[in-house]
């Protein structure tokens, strides 16, 4: 029986071939409904103002691309204020949208009222036509333009290039602002911190100075310079920190793989490193003890704190720099000197 039953049930189981079903009434093909004219076809003068209209959003899309990069020129950002930054965004960024949504809204009342108003009915077909269609298709762009009259339509078609060239240009002009300013070398700018000989490694954000003998073994410290606490905002305290934050860590000195000319830069198995990715400047803060692997948790780039935090793994093409340190005669950690190298991201200067 239940022999029976599993054949039943397997028999049961196969798809049915189906069967083609003619039947009495089937659906009509509605067609087409009836053509409107637009006020444009049947008015040559709403046609010349439907053109006027296009092509003069065409060119307040130029004013406003204009504006943009007059903008971040009249509202420079360089004191670092708060309303100066605001100012900069908010009046280059309405420039931008103001000429992107003019060519898009241009665009469009182009097509809604003076290209060709026709429907048609495309019949699907294979991909690639015969050698006849695609020249057919050639032959279908020249009526296109004839249609649209993008090439008759001289006020329109080159107000719409010139909209188009002018909305690339704001976006060249903020590359101005990857400079540095008054043509200061940019290695120089990130190789020079607040770190000094001398200059105590402090707690972040306490400021508490750290004893060696604070540091536990497998532990992380999060630690920015001494000096840094009197920079006050307005002088630059968050650029300061962006490149002077450091992170430190102790491990068993025979864990440790340096070069003898670094022999010095670390302190009874605690070393310290830029906290800054080299690969686009992310803070590399995760900390994994067995590996002694420090994680950027941007684009996954590993760095081996036990061997110079050489890259190991991901986007990052070099190590992160490190920053020497030794102790008072208090056993409070100081730096010997700052980085020897540039911190941050790398780019055409560093190697």
């Amino acid at each position: 029986m239940a022999h029976d039953d599993s054949q039943a049930v397997e028999k049961a189981a196969q798809p049915s071939a189906g069967l083609a079903v003619s039947v009495d009434d089937p659906v009509k093909n509605p067609g087409l409904p009836p053509h409107r004219a637009r006020i444009t076809d049947k008015d040559p003068k709403a046609e010349k103002a439907a053109e006027r209209t296009v092509y003069t959003l065409f060119y307040l899309s130029v004013a406003a691309s204009i504006w943009a990069v007059a903008a971040y020129m009249l509202f420079p950002i360089e004191d670092m204020e708060f309303t100066s930054i605001r100012n900069n965004n908010m009046y280059i960024g309405l420039g931008i949208a103001f000429a992107l949504l003019a060519i898009g809204v241009g665009a469009i009342h182009w097509s809604k009222t003076l290209m060709s108003d026709k429907e048609y009915v495309e019949e699907r077909h294979a991909t690639r036509g015969s050698e006849d269609t695609r020249a057919h298709v050639v032959k279908e762009f020249e009526t296109a333009n004839e249609e649209s009259g993008f090439g008759r339509r001289k006020m329109i078609r080159n107000s719409l290039f010139a909209a188009l060239v002018a909305s690339i240009l704001p976006g060249i002009t903020l590359f101005r602002g990857l400079a540095p300013n008054d043509g200061k070398d940019p290695v120089q700018l990130l190789k020079q911190t607040t770190w000094d000989e001398g200059v105590h490694l402090t707690r972040d954000p306490s400021g508490t100075r750290i004893k060696a003998s604070d540091v536990t073994l497998g532990s992380a410290f999060h630690v920015i310079p001494e000096t840094l606490l009197d920079v006050s905002h307005d002088d630059g305290f968050l650029n300061e920190k962006a490149k002077a934050m450091v992170l430190m860590v102790r491990m068993r000195p025979e864990q440790i793989t340096e070069r003898e000319e670094r022999k010095d830069w670390s302190y009874d198995g605690i070393v310290a490193y830029s906290k800054v990715c080299t690969h686009v400047g992310c803070p590399v803060a995760l900390y994994e003890q067995h590996t002694h692997h420090l994680l950027c948790p941007c684009h996954q780039s590993q760095f081996d704190v036990s061997d110079e935090a050489k890259v190991v793994f991901g986007p990052a093409s070099r190590p992160l720099p490190q920053l020497p340190i030794t102790v008072d005669d208090e056993g409070y950690l100081v730096a010997r000197s700052d980085f020897t190298e540039p911190v941050g991201p790398s780019f055409w200067e560093m190697h």
